[in-house]
């Protein structure tokens, strides 16, 4: 998958979880500075994003990610 196809599924993800656009969720927002996910919705997101691309993610790992970027490289790690 290239990596803008990636992208652009995180921040659909991303969007559907924190009930915003994904239009305007940049390419290095911060899930918590920019976004304002709280730790649940981490929680939620890491679900969402092994549901979305068929994954099963490390965790602990997955919830250091900070931002979309991140999310995108950790991601395309298990694909």
């Amino acid at each position: 998958m290239e990596k803008q196809e990636l992208t652009q599924r995180v921040k659909k993800v991303v969007g559907e979880v924190l009930k915003i656009p994904a239009s305007e969720i940049g390419d290095d927002a911060n899930f918590i500075f920019d976004l304002g996910a709280n730790s649940m919705q981490s929680v939620l997101l890491v679900g969402a994003f092994e549901e979305e691309f068929d994954i099963e993610m490390d965790e602990d790992g997955a919830l250091e990610v900070q931002n979309i970027a991140d999310a995108v490289d950790f991601i395309n790690g298990y694909l």
